[in-house]
C-alpha cells in the first residue's frame, strides 16, 4: 500500500531519426580598425552648488525624516506590546474561570 512506484522510461514509438551531424566551421579573424576618439560633450547643465542655507535645509529635512520614522516604529512597537499584554490578561482570566468551574 505504501510502496512507492518507480516510473519507467517509455520506449520511443514510431520512426526514430538519427541525430544530425554538425559540421565544424573555420574560424576567421576580423581586422580591427581604430575608431576615432569621441569628442567630449559640453556640459548640458551647471554643477549643483550648495549654499550654507541649502545645506542647513537638507540637514533639517533629514533630521525630520529620521524623527518621523522613529516615532512610527516606536508606536508600532507599543501597539504590539499592548496587544501582547491584553492577550496575556485574557488568557489568565479564562484560565481562572475554567479552574473555578471545575471545582
Amino acid at each position: 500500500m505504501l510502496r512507492p512506484k518507480i516510473p519507467t522510461m517509455p520506449q520511443p514509438t514510431g520512426l526514430v531519426t538519427p541525430p544530425a551531424v554538425i559540421e565544424p566551421t573555420p574560424v576567421t579573424t576580423a581586422t580591427l580598425t581604430p575608431q576615432p576618439a569621441p569628442a567630449t560633450p559640453a556640459p548640458s547643465r551647471p554643477a549643483v552648488q550648495l549654499t550654507p542655507g541649502t545645506a542647513l535645509a537638507l540637514v533639517g529635512g533629514g533630521t525630520a525624516v529620521v524623527l518621523v520614522v522613529g516615532a512610527v516604529l516606536v508606536s508600532m512597537l507599543l501597539a504590539v506590546a499592548i496587544t501582547a499584554t491584553s492577550t496575556a490578561v485574557c488568557a489568565v482570566v479564562i484560565r481562572s474561570l475554567l479552574t473555578r468551574r471545575d471545582r
